[in-house]
């Protein structure tokens, strides 16, 4: 059955994910900062760290336009994190592609967010397995 959007447990649960979004925000942020990047120089970067791809589909996945993908980009090339290259299965489009400091520098962005990782940490795999499917349920993606 399914729950009214103004019962108190929905309620409950829209307020505690707001609650892991705003603190998971805070502490990428926080992240960021300590390597003289923003949250979206460091999303990125964490995306390219990855693979390589092109600036649309950066900007797809960040629900941004690609002209703000393209200044993020200029930034983090200009510090020798990300380059830009041309697709291997098109070489018209170019892709961009973390440099070997911008993969270091990514994992050491995510390796400082403890935030998410350590609670994680504390629930069973089967717990955990229940968490991403329910969240891949919600975002509309199967697991």
């Amino acid at each position: 059955m399914a729950s009214s959007p103004t019962d108190p447990l929905t309620l409950e649960v829209v307020d505690l994910i707001g609650s892991v979004v705003a603190r998971y925000h805070e502490e990428y942020d926080r992240a960021a900062a300590a390597h003289s990047l923003t949250g979206a120089q460091a999303r990125v970067l964490a995306l390219l760290s990855l693979e390589p791809l092109p600036m649309r589909r950066i900007a797809r996945t960040l629900k941004c336009e690609p002209s703000n993908v393209t200044g993020i980009i200029d930034r983090l090339e200009a510090r020798g994190l990300v380059e830009r290259r041309p697709d291997p299965t098109d070489r018209r489009v170019k892709v961009a592609a973390a440099t070997a400091t911008g993969t270091r520098t990514a994992r050491q962005l995510r390796d400082s967010l403890g935030f998410a990782r350590e609670p994680l940490a504390e629930l069973s795999r089967a717990e955990r397995t229940t968490l991403r499917d329910l969240l891949h349920r919600m975002v509309g993606e199967q697991a």
